[in-house]
């Protein structure tokens, strides 16, 4: 079976799909803030959606939506979440997706919009069509296209997140390539702040559903930045068929290769998110292996990678296992601390009750000085085992979040 291959691109890499950024003014002047992602003709759809009980208007809207397993067209917009809008929120998603349609002359049924931004607050809806409409008219294939869309859905972000993989089914090339936001408010449990991926490969609707849901679990679902789960989280798959392989309707070797490569672009913008997370300096792993049960691993490494105890001790260079093991301990998870050991990129800190000396101490200050290493507890309990991706915790992270609003 062939092997996925990363390559540069993004949501226009895909054969059947173009893509367009501009500026609309909704919260800021001078930068994109209005993306289209537009099909040639309307494709197989997948989405997963926050599980937040107060979710925005456009989540409520968009999972009717999906319903139909048919999409053509994405609306996008930062600066405005349209989140507890109530009716008229929701009214207003459903304008915007009246007013693209018929810009675009497709079917109103096979648009999904996406808001992020401040919660709260109304949709400017003159602004936000005005850009709908300039970016119909510069729609396009280029990278170029696709990295204007992007940039025009983030809000946080300091730098643009997009991937692209390659995977040859039945002797044809198949391409998926995806661009998200998010750099705060992430603890997806079911999604990201918002995802789009496009892909030429032919394959049903069931079956593409299923191979997000597959990619999910080992990508968006593995990511934590501040353990705040939002209101607008979504991620949507379109696959135009452009491709040409053998259609996709069951398990096998071509559902496997999709699901590849589909997994390797999730994977490789969950890793972009975390390392962006807001005020970030450090992007760290954090596995936990020898528990009794995945779930419990799971339990495990997602407290330490949300502890902000442990978090900030990452941004100090501190490597205080004490709050690694902490985390653990109220994870809900089994454990025997005598049996533990803890590593900072395979350098010990705390094992079997022993504490790290001076020796290893300045092992450890090296690892610590780093942009990027590993925390890897081992419970020696069983063959569990989860990792999670995460971020240290600076003080530009309470700057951000303290003035976000104001």
């Amino acid at each position: 079976m062939d092997k996925p291959r990363n390559v540069k691109g993004g949501v226009c890499s895909a054969r059947g799909f173009r893509a367009a950024g501009v500026g609309a003014e909704i919260k800021y002047k001078g930068r994109n803030d209005v993306a289209l992602i537009v099909a040639d003709s309307p494709c197989a759809a997948a989405a997963v959606f926050t599980t937040n009980k107060v979710a925005a208007a456009p989540v409520v809207y968009d999972r009717e939506v999906v319903k139909g397993g048919r999409v053509q067209a994405i609306l996008a917009n930062s600066g405005c979440a349209n989140a507890c809008t109530g009716e008229e929120g929701l009214r207003d998603a459903r304008v915007s997706a009246l007013a693209t349609a018929g810009e675009l002359g497709i079917d109103p049924h096979h648009i999904l919009v996406a808001s992020t931004g401040v919660i709260g607050r109304r949709l400017p809806l003159e602004r936000l069509l005005a850009g709908m409409k300039a970016a119909a008219k510069g729609l396009g294939r280029t990278s170029a296209h696709g990295l204007a869309a992007e940039k025009a859905v983030m809000t946080t972000d300091t730098k643009p997140k997009q991937a692209c993989a390659t995977v040859t089914i039945g002797g044809k090339k198949v391409t998926v390539g995806g661009m998200a936001k998010g750099s705060g408010m992430i603890e997806p449990n079911m999604a990201t702040m918002l995802g789009f991926v496009t892909t030429d490969a032919d394959i049903s609707v069931p079956m593409l559903r299923r191979a997000l849901s597959i990619a999910l679990a080992k990508s968006f679902n593995r990511l934590v930045v501040d353990g705040d789960e939002s209101t607008n989280d979504s991620l949507f798959i379109l696959a135009s068929g452009a491709a040409g392989n053998p259609r996709i309707v069951r398990s096998g070797d071509g559902f496997r290769a999709f699901t590849d490569a589909l997994e390797a672009v999730c994977a490789s913008l969950a890793r972009q998110m975390a390392k962006d997370g807001e005020g970030a300096t450090k992007f760290v792993t954090v596995t936990v292996k020898g528990a009794r049960s995945d779930r419990d691993a799971e339990r495990a490494a997602r407290a330490v990678a949300k502890s902000p105890l442990a978090k900030t001790s990452w941004f100090g260079g501190d490597p205080n296992w004490g709050r690694v093991l902490a985390a653990v301990g109220y994870s809900g998870a089994d454990v025997a601390d005598m049996k533990t050991e803890v590593f900072y990129d395979g350098v010990w800190a705390f094992r079997f009750g022993r504490v790290a000396d001076e020796v290893q101490l300045k092992r450890l200050e090296k690892v610590m000085k780093k942009d990027e290493f590993s925390v890897t507890v081992d419970l020696h309990l069983g063959g569990g085992e989860s990792t999670i991706y995460t971020c240290d915790f600076s003080l530009d992270y309470v700057h951000i979040n303290a003035d976000y609003t104001t």
